[in-house]
């Protein structure tokens, strides 16, 4: 099968996939006469697996890991598991930090209410809101 065909199966974009060979995370393509990449069904298979394990929000370096593991006839899935735990810290922490902001600005939004110049108190240099909220 053709690159643009690949594409088009997977949802993938051609210049991605000829990154993806670039970097050695799929085996070169074997290539036609023509010059055409021509990939097999394992070509396929490693794509589809990329393609979710990046929609999974494993890295390209995690994949490669992963890949490897298989390759040597190891099984991969408790490092998976060990990088999905990971992930999901790092999401409850991104929640946590965004929920704060949230609470940050929300608090922000309360004082833009307020008069913008008490007496005896500097100008703000660019923003009082902004300043305020360091």
């Amino acid at each position: 099968m053709r690159i643009g065909q690949v594409a088009d199966e997977l949802g993938i974009n051609t210049k991605t996939i000829r990154y993806y060979e670039s970097i050695e995370l799929i085996p070169a393509v074997p290539r036609t006469p023509a010059g055409y990449r021509d990939y097999t069904d394992e070509d396929i298979d490693r794509l589809e697996f990329i393609r979710t394990g990046r929609r999974l929000g494993l890295s390209l370096d995690e994949i490669r890991q992963v890949l490897h593991l298989r390759e040597r006839g190891e099984q991969p899935c408790d490092y998976v598991l060990d990088v999905v735990h990971r992930q999901l810290r790092d999401i409850d922490r991104h929640i946590r930090e965004l929920a704060a902001l949230r609470d940050e600005l929300h608090r922000l939004l309360d004082t833009a209410h307020q008069p913008s110049e008490a007496p005896g108190n500097p100008a703000p240099r660019y923003c009082r809101l902004v300043e305020a909220a360091s």
